[in-house]
């Protein structure tokens, strides 16, 4: 269950710290509605690698609508030459 606390609990942050937890960060809400999360940091950097990897894939996606496609077949013999020095 999400762990939802108004902005004003922040007057006693370290309450509001000791519940951030991997896997269980705290939105807080101003006038009823969401406007921060407070994650762990180890959730902070999984979130940015998961980003990292989404705008890796879409450059992927993109190069592959514009340039040669290979079949496993041509990767497999591209890459074998290069380990026999071709």
């Amino acid at each position: 269950m999400p762990n939802i606390k108004p902005i004003s609990d922040l007057r006693n942050y370290t309450e509001v710290l000791r519940d951030v937890e991997a896997g269980s960060p705290v939105f807080l809400t101003k006038n009823g509605r969401g406007k921060y999360a407070i994650l762990d940091m180890s959730d902070y950097e999984k979130a940015q690698a998961t980003i990292r990897l989404m705008n890796e894939i879409a450059k992927g996606r993109r190069s592959a609508e514009t340039e040669k496609h290979y079949t496993p077949e041509e990767m497999r013999a591209h890459f074998r030459a290069r380990a026999h020095g071709e």
